[in-house]
C-alpha cells in the first residue's frame, strides 16, 4: 500500500464511522483523556489552537468556548467528520474546520500556541515527518500534546492494525519520545492518562507533551 492508498483507506474508514454514528461514541470514549491533555496545553485568550484529526470537533469547541478571542482550527481528512464538526459548531464564530490530511503545507508556520492530536499519529504514513510538521506549526514556546492508545506497552491495542486492515505504527513510549526529540522539540511530560471509556484499552492513553524551544 503506497502513501496515497494509505491515506485514502484511512479516509474511507473514518467516513464510514461518521456515517454509522460512531463519532459521538468516539467523543465519549476519548474525551476524558483528551480533556486531560487539553488542559495541559494551557491555552490562553488571544491564542491559536489546532486539533489534528479533530473528528466531530469537540476539542475545537472547548478551545473556542474558552474566550471569543481564541482562534480554534480543526483538521481532519474525513469529509464526513468535518461535516459533523461544522454542524455541531455552527454557533461559534471563532472556529474553522479544514477537510484535508495531515501534514498540510498550506498551514502557516509558527502560527499555533497549542496543538492537540488524539489517536491520529500512528495512522500517518510517516510519523517522523508528521511530528516535524507539527513542530513547524508551533510558535516558539508553543506546546503539542500527542495522545495515542496504540503503543507497545498497551497489549490491548496490538491487534488493531489487523482488525482494521490498515498499517499502523506501533511505537514504544521511548519510541514516541525519540521521534519528538528528533525534531528538536523538548519533551515536557510523558505519562499515561485515563483509559478510554468503553474501549478495550488496559494501559490508558499515552500522552507525550512537547514544547518548541524559544529562539
Amino acid at each position: 500500500m503506497n502513501e496515497d492508498q494509505h491515506v485514502a483507506a484511512v479516509r474511507r474508514l473514518f467516513d464510514e464511522w461518521a456515517q454509522a454514528g460512531r463519532a459521538e461514541g468516539m467523543q465519549r470514549g476519548h474525551a476524558p483523556a483528551a480533556r486531560e491533555a487539553f488542559e495541559r496545553l494551557g491555552l490562553q485568550p488571544g491564542q491559536h489552537y489546532l486539533d489534528i484529526g479533530c473528528g466531530n470537533g469537540y476539542s475545537v469547541r472547548w478551545a473556542a468556548e474558552l474566550d471569543p478571542s481564541v482562534r480554534a482550527v480543526g483538521l481532519d481528512l474525513s469529509a464526513e467528520m468535518i461535516r459533523l464538526a461544522r454542524e455541531q459548531s455552527s454557533q461559534l464564530e471563532n472556529v474553522r474546520f479544514v477537510n484535508a490530511p495531515f501534514p498540510l503545507p498550506l498551514l502557516k508556520a509558527r502560527t499555533f500556541h497549542a496543538i492537540l492530536s488524539m489517536e491520529v499519529f500512528y495512522y500517518l504514513p510517516d510519523v517522523a515527518w508528521g511530528m516535524l510538521s507539527a513542530a513547524r506549526l508551533l510558535v516558539p514556546g508553543g506546546l503539542f500534546a500527542c495522545v495515542v492508545d496504540h503503543y507497545e506497552e498497551n497489549p490491548a491495542s496490538h491487534d488493531w492494525a489487523e482488525q482494521l486492515g490498515l498499517p499502523m505504527h506501533r511505537l514504544s513510549e521511548r519510541g514516541w519520545r525519540d521521534v519528538v526529540e528528533s525534531t528538536g522539540l523538548t519533551v515536557v511530560e510523558q505519562r499515561r492518562l485515563c483509559a478510554s471509556v468503553g474501549e478495550p484499552v488496559s494501559a490508558g492513553s499515552l500522552l507525550t507533551l512537547c514544547r518548541r524551544p524559544q529562539d
